[in-house]
């Protein structure tokens, strides 16, 4: 099966708080990039497939909080897969920085903003 992943993955185990609606859920990051997030949860199976739900979640060791919108692009196994639809210009800043620093190949992480930026110029 031929890779679909655009953008470079990493992992990073943080607690997250998940909002939907009236809903709010805890739950954990597993691993994220420049596109979505990978989130694990018990209450997973509670959220609606076809409302955007509200992440926030603390980097660790500091008192910097991203905040992001996504769509969900599937739910298995208490696992969340989601895709990031807004994200603030100061979060987008900490999570580029982030991946920059876990992915540890500058060619990559390039090619991840340019297709990030690719993907904006078509919404």
């Amino acid at each position: 099966m031929p890779e679909r992943r655009h953008f470079s993955r990493i992992v990073y185990r943080t607690p997250a708080i998940l909002v939907q609606g009236e809903q709010t859920i805890n739950a954990s990051i597993r691993d994220l990039s420049l596109h979505g997030l990978l989130i694990k949860s018990d209450q997973a199976s509670e959220l609606n497939l076809d409302k955007q739900i509200d992440v926030e979640f603390a980097l660790l060791g500091s008192d910097i909080t991203i905040q992001l919108t996504g769509n969900i692009v599937e739910i298995n196994n208490n696992m969340i897969r989601l895709s990031i639809d807004h994200i603030d210009i100061e979060s987008i800043g900490y999570l580029k920085r982030l991946v920059e620093l876990n992915v540890g190949d500058d060619e990559l992480l390039y090619r991840d903003i340019e297709h990030l930026s690719e993907l904006g110029e078509h919404t």
